[in-house]
């Protein structure tokens, strides 16, 4: 069985073939970084036009370098939310066609269920059930994952996701877009503890984030050096920020597994490529003796590949969509 998976939710355009088992043949990224860097941050119709033009180049890519050709697919399978809707439309759309127009059956993913399931793609697998940390530019949620289709939510932010915080500190800084990569490559230069930063812990049991206080004490530190002429300290700004996002993220995933009893720990999402982020979790979840599994770099950004494998897991519990079916913006798993 050979599935074709499609990835639109947002900037980037994706396709992959993957084969049962999560043998992955083919995986194809176009990004758009270079059309929205201009801006600081993501233009919808900028989005969506792209899409359209990079659809069907992306999906022959995909199938060439699987060595296959689409008489070969037997399912197709594609995002269907949660994102921004015009970009989801153009895959979503074009999964759908395809489908009707070869008579292959046709699932409809959430990108949120692609990251829970995106370590599958490494050849050390977690095995069910765990807990999950999913940390983007657009959700930071905590979830226990019963099996590959049963997911249940923990905690989520109230306010800003943190790929959304560093988007935005990093525009206030001037240091361009997407704002993770280049506030961690700089926060290596930095002193973490240089500056008090908040930490929002929201309650004692909470397993809930916010990051709003968090970006408005670092413009507030901007703007005050900024007003006196005083010189900004980059790397110390970079790393004290980013060590109080790692902070909260850490401690409150180690507190779910602590409630779910889960001893394996799984990150997804774009901001799980984070390499503080990545070795505070392996430091503590070594402390705590808990397995830490974290999907390559590539496999933590938007993809098609995990689309793949969630939805292969969906089609073998039944579930299909029709030409009716309709994209969504929100997730009902967030």
């Amino acid at each position: 069985m050979l599935i074709l998976a499609i990835e639109s939710s947002c900037d980037d355009t994706a396709a992959a073939v993957l084969e049962p088992n999560d043998h992955l043949l083919s995986s194809v990224i176009s990004s758009q970084n270079e059309i929205h860097a201009r801006f600081g941050g993501i233009v919808p119709e900028l989005a969506s036009r792209r899409h359209i033009e990079m659809i069907r180049p992306v999906i022959d890519e995909a199938l060439l370098q699987a060595g296959v050709q689409l008489a070969d697919i037997d399912l197709i399978a594609a995002t269907q939310g949660p994102g921004l809707v015009g970009s989801l439309l153009v895959g979503f759309t074009f999964a759908k066609a395809l489908a009707l127009v070869r008579g292959l059956p046709c699932v409809g993913v959430d990108h949120l269920a692609g990251h829970l399931l995106s370590c599958l793609l490494e050849p050390d697998k977690p095995e069910f059930p765990y807990t999950a940390l999913i940390v983007s530019g657009g959700n930071t949620s905590l979830y226990a994952v019963k099996d590959p289709v049963t997911y249940t939510r923990l905690g989520r932010t109230r306010d800003d996701a943190a790929g959304e915080a560093f988007d935005k500190v990093a525009k206030l800084l001037d240091l361009g877009y997407p704002g993770g990569p280049v506030i961690s490559q700089i926060a290596v230069d930095g002193d973490p503890a240089a500056i008090a930063f908040p930490r929002a812990w929201l309650g004692e049991d909470s397993l809930d984030f916010s990051f709003s206080g968090l970006k408005t004490s670092v413009v507030n530190h901007v703007n005050t050096k900024r007003r006196t002429n005083q010189t900004l300290d980059l790397a110390d700004i970079c790393a004290s920020f980013q060590e109080a996002v790692v902070t909260v993220l850490v401690r409150k995933t180690l507190a779910a597994a602590s409630q779910t009893g889960h001893t394996r720990i799984v990150l997804g999402g774009g901001v799980a490529a984070n390499p503080r982020l990545r070795t505070l979790m392996q430091q503590h979840c070594a402390e705590k003796g808990l397995k830490l599994f974290t999907p390559s770099p590539v496999f933590c950004t938007d993809n098609a590949a995990m689309i793949a494998v969630a939805g292969y897991h969906q089609f073998l519990r039944g579930d299909r969509i029709d030409p009716d079916t309709d994209a969504y913006s929100r997730s009902p798993l967030n």
